[in-house]
């Protein structure tokens, strides 16, 4: 009997009521990207201060952290506690995937630094440059390595200096860091590879609605999704490949 695979999903982020409405919640969103029959997804709000228990860190195959409207560089307890189970994964060895907030956190943590975008924030659809050289040694990009990925963003922190462990996987014209890796154990992405462009207007009128961003930021937001598409299912099979070591079998 094969031993069912089970990976943990920490949320940094709260359900909004479009998510809850469509997709019974962010952890869907993420299981319907990274997920396949058979497996045990679980997940634990640590915003709200929900963690696991240490002596059940080993049983889990994979870990996955999310984005965050909360800064990477803050010392919150949430934020700190973390910190402290990312160690204790990179002890393990245990394959962590960071998305965004959990990419920055996880550089943090490693010895590099971060803090608010040089170039300002992003909420839009962007493309970025992948460093071929570095990403084909990498199995998990499979066998053709492109120049070139869409991805979603909605961030207002980067990356400032990487850790002396990690490698550049990709970059863009706003961000020098758009995605790295650390040993075989670490795969970071700064955009969001879990969202599609209905989630990302919902993100942009929310914002939008409570002041945060002006109409014509709103606007030019939305104009850069009118005629693309992320890359969604290539995303799902680099990041598949790296928590499972597999070829995944999309999921529509």
């Amino acid at each position: 009997m094969v031993e069912q695979k089970k990976y943990l999903l920490f949320l940094g982020v709260p359900d909004s009521e479009f998510a809850k409405k469509t997709y019974g919640g962010y952890h869907n969103v993420f299981v319907s990207l990274l997920g396949d029959e058979g497996e045990q997804w679980d997940s634990y709000r640590v915003l709200d201060g929900e963690f696991p228990e240490e002596k059940d860190l080993e049983k889990y195959d994979g870990f996955v952290i999310s984005g965050s409207s909360h800064d990477a560089f803050q010392d919150t307890d949430w934020i700190l506690k973390l910190c402290d189970i990312i160690k204790k994964l990179d002890v393990m060895k245990k394959k962590v995937l960071g998305f965004c907030f959990g990419h920055q956190l996880i550089a943090r943590v490693k010895g590099g630094k971060v803090g608010r975008a040089r170039k300002g924030p992003e909420l839009c659809l962007g493309n970025i440059t992948i460093v071929k050289e570095a990403a084909a040694p990498e199995n998990y990009f499979g066998e053709e390595v492109p120049a070139n990925l869409r991805i979603i963003k909605a961030h207002q922190d980067e990356v400032l200096e990487l850790p002396e462990s990690a490698k550049v996987l990709a970059y863009s014209s706003m961000y020098e860091v758009e995605m790295y890796s650390i040993d075989d154990n670490f795969l970071c992405i700064q955009g969001h590879p879990e969202y599609n462009r209905d989630i990302l207007t919902d993100i942009i009128d929310r914002v939008l609605a409570g002041g945060h961003i002006s109409e014509d930021f709103a606007e030019r937001s939305k104009a850069t999704f009118e005629k693309n598409d992320a890359d969604r299912e290539f995303w799902q099979k680099i990041c598949k490949n790296f928590l499972k070591g597999q070829q995944p079998s999309l999921i529509v």
